[in-house]
């Protein structure tokens, strides 16, 4: 990049400076500009500054909607801390997590239907413990069950930009995740992670009126 602009340069020292990932909203409030207005620019600013520092030794990234900068990939070892953090999930957890990933937002029993075996409160513990699954509503049904669906910390955790990154059918084939002796019909469902409820769904606190 030849040369930068004010903004660009003022985009840069946010970023650094920042303890956490800046969203565009915020990156606006801090720079003072309407968002209608000055999104679209912003966005462009990013872009370059990103395409900037793709040879370098930190990168811009773009991941769960925020930006920040990252230690690139291969030199990542050396800023690495020799500490192991046991984080292994059982693969009743592995699969309970697949499940609300790509069908939320869905409720234990939902869940127990797709596995096809009985899902224990401590395996759905364990995922809010990882601040990857969170509770979103109730379902609108009897007994008003509780819905799950991924976080943000998800999205951050794996890399992923948005949930519908997550791979599809022919991916997850061709990683040797699925065979291709599949039942006729089969198919992946398009994950997606509104925030806002969905109208079979109540806010918690609503639980109980």
């Amino acid at each position: 990049m030849s040369s930068i602009t004010d903004q660009q340069r003022k985009l840069e020292a946010l970023l650094f400076a920042a303890t956490e990932s800046l969203d565009l909203r915020t990156l606006l409030a801090y720079l003072s500009l309407e968002d209608d207005d000055h999104r679209g620019k912003i966005e462009e600013d990013l872009q370059v500054l990103q395409r900037h520092y793709e040879k370098r030794g930190v990168h811009l990234v773009n991941v769960a909607g925020k930006w920040a900068f990252r230690t690139a990939i291969d030199l990542s070892d050396l800023l690495e801390r020799h500490k192991v953090v046991p984080r292994k999930l059982s693969r009743a957890a592995l699969e309970t997590l697949a499940i609300i990933a790509y069908h939320q937002p869905t409720t234990r029993a939902e869940i127990e239907e797709i596995r096809g075996v009985t899902t224990s409160k401590g395996t759905l513990d364990v995922l809010l413990e990882t601040s990857w699954v969170r509770p979103r509503g109730r379902r609108m049904t009897p007994g008003r069950p509780v819905t799950y669906g991924t976080s943000e910390g998800f999205l951050e955790h794996f890399g992923f930009d948005s949930i519908t990154e997550l791979p599809g059918l022919s991916e997850l084939k061709g990683a040797g995740l699925l065979d291709n002796n599949l039942p006729i019909g089969f198919n992946v469902p398009l994950p997606h992670d509104d925030m806002a409820l969905q109208q079979d769904e109540l806010p918690l606190e609503e639980c109980d009126e």
